[in-house]
């Protein structure tokens, strides 16, 4: 089968860039004859506030990649979709409604020659704007089929399109690393990635209990001086390290090892590769139990689990990881994640829509 995937890939950072990266290498090892149509520029600054693009790949690159979509030329969205009408399928990497605009012009351009799937890593934004509704059902109720990362967004999906709508978890995308292992308690938890309001970082800053130590390392969507003022008003500028800004792929290995767990206290949530980064570098996870995280932690095995919202919750949780002997037998049941039985699945439900 001949497949297009449109999407982000290298040199765009990040999980959407990493995951349609190896969705082509994993298509490829079925026998499939695929290509990345991706972005010369995907984003105009003002709505992609973080660092967008790398200058050194995550995981292998994926060698069939064209690079001629730009956000600034409808004209060449359209002749993307012309251009791909001898393909089989066409794949629609689907990150934010700010794609919509190009990827319509893209489905304009291929005039239904081709079946087309959009792949929805969130229908709808965790943080919300009044046109994200009407974009993603204007271009859901254009495509032949739609896949999505879990039953919660499938029914946000059916909602919006008559079109298929199948499900599959999101498989491991992990950049590739060399993970360090530390055997040693350093009474200091990482929070870790693109910081939102939806990842809860401040119920973690008012849940810190005395004598535990914060790593916080990732991009601030904003909010970065309301979180100085927050780690002020609470005492804790000796116990808290702010490390604002893009975390390199060669930068992370160190960052868990000089932590004990890795928190995360999201208020909501879809699909995330946290669970799994931490036990690649195998540190176990203290997370809520909001969309699949709390499929990927097992309590009281590789991490612990607790309710979204509650800093009191939150604040036990790590009071009760930090009993005596109990940061080492969790870190002792942490194993990392066998990838294949995820992307078997998953290829096989995008391919059967």
């Amino acid at each position: 089968m001949r497949v297009a995937i449109v999407g982000p890939t290298y040199p765009y950072k990040g999980g959407g860039a990493q995951h349609t990266t190896e969705l082509a290498h994993r298509l490829s090892a079925l026998g499939h004859d695929v290509v990345i149509e991706s972005w010369r520029a995907q984003y105009p600054s003002f709505l992609y506030p973080g660092q967008q693009t790398i200058s050194a790949p995550e995981g292998r690159p994926y060698p069939r990649t064209e690079r001629r979509l730009d956000w600034r030329r409808p004209d060449g969205w359209v002749a993307t979709g012309r251009r791909l009408r001898s393909a089989d399928l066409v794949v629609l990497a689907v990150l934010s409604p700010v794609q919509v605009p190009a990827y319509l012009g893209i489905l304009y351009g291929l005039g239904r020659r081709a079946r087309a799937v959009a792949l929805c890593h969130n229908v709808l934004p965790h943080e919300r704007k009044p046109y994200d509704r009407p974009l993603m059902r204007a271009l859901l109720r254009r495509v032949d089929g739609v896949l999505t990362h879990s039953g919660q967004q499938a029914e946000l999906a059916r909602a919006l399109t008559s079109a298929p709508v199948g499900v599959a978890g999101l498989p491991p995308h992990l950049p590739s690393t060399h993970a360090e292992r530390s055997t040693t308690v350093h009474r200091r938890l990482l929070f870790f990635g693109i910081v939102r309001p939806y990842k809860g970082l401040d119920l973690l800053l008012r849940a810190l209990p005395e004598g535990v130590s914060l790593t916080v390392a990732g991009e601030f969507w904003g909010g970065l001086e309301e979180t100085k003022a927050l780690v002020a008003e609470l005492g804790l500028a000796d116990r808290v390290e702010l490390r604002p800004g893009y975390v390199a792929a060669g930068d992370v290995p160190g960052l868990f090892a000089r932590a004990d767990a890795l928190v995360l206290p999201y208020r909501s949530a879809t699909a995330s590769q946290n669970v799994w980064l931490g036990h690649e570098h195998g540190v176990p996870v203290i997370a809520t139990r909001v969309g699949a995280l709390a499929d990927h932690v097992t309590d009281g095995v590789d991490g612990l689990l607790v309710e979204p919202g509650d800093a009191g919750a939150l604040r036990a949780a790590i009071e009760r990881f930090y009993a005596s002997g109990e940061p080492e037998r969790l870190r002792s049941g942490v194993k990392a994640v066998d990838p294949e039985p995820f992307w078997s699945a998953y290829t096989s439900a995008l391919l059967a829509l």
